[in-house]
């Protein structure tokens, strides 16, 4: 499913209200993964905080999305280091506006959740390219081997 335009949006978030359009100028990464301190989306943001220089360099920003609250945001954040922001979106409105709610099988029950899905916003905030149903290892290197071909 791609979309046109993202439109800007604004949304809380570790580091303050995060604004797309104040991100004018950078490659903006961001990804959505279903919950903080679980074994896929600990192992996606470490790979993305391992490579967050190089990210850096490129010229990108990087923040990660979820449905869980700040505190839980703050923790996660603090527990793997990592350097750039989470942001909290309970009420899904963030996860609507890319589509990204999947009803998903756990443990043999039909659960609404996160797709882990990754967003790549060009310097002029248009989006540049989208992953859908990603799987967490090497998916950073890969988004950042992207980042490097735009100009």
């Amino acid at each position: 499913m791609k979309h046109p335009d993202i439109p800007d949006f604004e949304a809380d978030s570790t580091g303050g209200p995060f604004r797309l359009s104040a991100q004018k100028g950078k490659t903006v990464v961001l990804y959505f993964y279903p919950k903080d301190n679980t074994p896929g989306c600990t192992t996606e943001g470490m790979e993305f905080r391992d490579l967050a220089a190089k990210f850096a360099e490129a010229g990108a920003v990087i923040v990660g999305a979820s449905r869980d609250g700040l505190k839980s945001h703050q923790n996660f954040k603090a527990k793997l280091g990592l350097p750039f922001e989470l942001i909290s979106d309970p009420d899904e409105k963030l996860c609507e506006l890319f589509g990204v709610m999947k009803l998903k099988n756990m443990y043999g029950k039909q659960v609404r959740g996160v797709e882990r899905s990754t967003f790549v916003f060009d310097k002029n905030g248009k989006l540049a390219r989208e992953w859908r149903a990603v799987k967490a290892p090497g998916h950073a290197a890969e988004v950042l081997e992207f980042i490097q071909t735009l100009k």
